[in-house]
């Protein structure tokens, strides 16, 4: 199984940074007062003009179906062989508890159905909510992944339902035992905070509920709460909720010590429990720090008021993403992708699936923030893992990839010889060949049709969906594969994710389907919900 961070797991970055975790105090002071990297020139995009003020949309009712029926056919699988568990194992028609035994597919599928209108399906997910129990499980219990999953699963259900732009508006009674179970969960969690420095423990127990003991925390797992703690006490009326999570959230906007800050706004990514105090210089936009970069603009656009300090640090990390991380491949230097670092000064030209997240990102901020440029950047981010898509066997992105850059005659990690061909045609080359049901690059797609209009992402995203059709569904359902670039893809991991359901299948949906109030909207105010990094849709606070 793999560590997940955003939605998503760190794999080549936590290798990065992991020997950077046992520093002392001494050793800390140390790098923080190694030379700065040196300055490079800001990065205009291609095309900074590009206003996109009034796009048009088209409905593909047909592929709309075959989207809705390719979850049900996910749904069908799993309730029929693995409900009330996590995970269904579609090549064996087992099951996996891999979120602690409350039914994860069966949360996070709930947004998806009722944006669906699967009356069947959101009926028998609401009939059995009541029933999970938040105190039991035989497992740790993750902070981060059991707050995006269930109670951000929770929280968007019981928006939908209350917003009434469902067709569940009159189901109030079921909507409270939603909030109810979220408060709980919440309730249940919220140990986590209980720190010297209000910077949580990601790892818990519950029997009772209770911290590990950890010593540092991820940036990603620490600034990927603040979306649906907020949330939840404005639902309430209790404050104490959003207080905890912008508490811990506080240690992200004003980093400390300095090599926690290698760059204006981007951070390193791990920082200790105890103090808040960053102990590495090393991140980028990939697992472990992905999600906290997404949750700065999303908060402002929650509430602009409340937030506009989190618009600030989007701005500046977005502004030096573009002047330092920028990397064109040396044998397509019309790609356009964002290395990671490492010991704030070296750049490491490696990005994963995970990072595809960013264009559609960019793209929301310019969209938020009425500024082009960022919008703009964006699209060249999704063209670019549009590419890593299209240059395999099966159309399917892969899990972690790899590039020179010509700037720097000594690449961290030269072209394997045996990838050298691929390498000059593509502009990239696998180094983790896995797809595990990710969704980032359709979800940037999502981003970049709802603000152009321009019906080649809704192309893009069907290439994407007959590719993975071809390629994952087996069994009872759909399962990740070993290797992309291998016709068939080597080999079934069989399991089915729970954001194939949450997120995939769902922003597939969005594309296709018929504009509706959940959808991006383009224009400062229109938006009437946010998606937090699951997926999962809350109205934004001026409602």
């Amino acid at each position: 199984m793999f560590l997940f961070f955003g939605a998503r797991p760190s794999v080549a970055l936590t290798a990065l940074v992991a020997g950077l975790i046992g520093l002392g105090d001494s050793q800390v002071a140390a790098v923080a007062t190694q030379k700065p990297p040196p300055q490079r020139r800001d990065y205009t995009p291609r095309d900074t003009t590009a206003r996109y003020d009034t796009p048009e949309y088209i409905v593909h009712s047909a592929r709309a179906d075959a989207v809705r029926q390719a979850f049900q056919r996910s749904w069908d699988g799993y309730y029929k062989y693995a409900f009330p568990h996590d995970s269904l194992r579609p090549t064996t028609n087992g099951y996996l508890d891999d979120r602690n035994g409350w039914g994860a597919t069966a949360v996070d599928a709930l947004s998806t159905a009722l944006i669906m209108q699967d009356t069947k399906v959101v009926d028998q997910i609401l009939n059995y909510i009541p029933t999970i129990d938040f105190d039991k499980t035989d497992t740790s219990v993750s902070l981060f992944e059991t707050t995006i999953r269930y109670l951000g699963g929770l929280l968007s259900a019981y928006d939908l339902i209350t917003s009434n732009v469902t067709g569940k508006g009159g189901d109030s009674k079921r909507a409270q035992a939603i909030l109810k179970q979220a408060v709980h969960l919440a309730d249940n969690l919220k140990v986590a905070f209980d720190t010297q420095s209000g910077v949580p423990d990601n790892d818990l127990w519950f029997n009772p509920p209770r911290k590990s003991g950890s010593v540092h925390n991820a940036i990603a797992t620490v600034g990927t709460l603040v979306l649906e703690w907020t949330r939840l006490s404005d639902i309430t009326g209790n404050p104490l909720y959003g207080k905890l999570a912008q508490r811990a959230e506080s240690y992200l906007l004003s980093p400390r010590p300095k090599l926690g800050e290698p760059f204006p706004g981007l951070l390193g990514t791990y920082l200790k429990i105890s103090n808040g105090q960053f102990v590495d210089s090393s991140g980028g936009w990939g697992g472990g720090d992905d999600s906290f970069y997404e949750y700065l603009i999303k908060m402002y656009l929650y509430d602009p008021s409340a937030f506009a300090d989190y618009k600030r640090r989007w701005i500046l990390a977005a502004d030096s993403s573009m002047k330092y991380l920028v990397s064109h491949p040396s044998s397509r230097p019309d790609l356009t992708y964002l290395a990671m670092w490492r010991d704030s000064r070296t750049l490491d030209f490696v990005s994963q699936h995970l990072a595809c997240f960013s264009g559609g990102n960019f793209i929301l901020g310019g969209l938020t923030l009425n500024t082009p440029k960022y919008t703009s950047f964006g699209l060249e981010l999704v063209n670019s893992c549009h590419n890593t898509y299209t240059s395999t066997a099966t159309h399917i992105g892969p899990e972690i990839f790899r590039w020179e850059d010509s700037r720097f005659p000594s690449p961290s990690q030269p072209v394997p010889q045996n990838q050298s061909d691929f390498y000059a045609k593509s502009g990239f080359w696998i180094d983790s060949a896995y797809y595990v049901l990710r969704p980032e690059v359709i979800e940037s797609y999502y981003y970049a049709y709802r603000a152009t209009g321009d019906p080649k992402y809704q192309e893009w995203a069907w290439d994407a969906f007959r590719s993975i059709q071809k390629v994952c569904r087996v069994g009872s359902g759909y399962s990740g594969v070993v290797n992309v670039n291998v016709k068939g893809g080597m080999g079934y991991t069989d399991v089915q994710e729970t954001f194939w359901l949450a997120e995939v299948l769902k922003y597939l949906y969005l594309i296709f389907s018929e504009d509706a109030e959940w959808q991006v909207k383009v224009g400062s105010g229109k938006n009437r919900f946010v998606y937090n990094t699951e997926a999962h849709p809350v109205r934004v606070r001026r409602d």
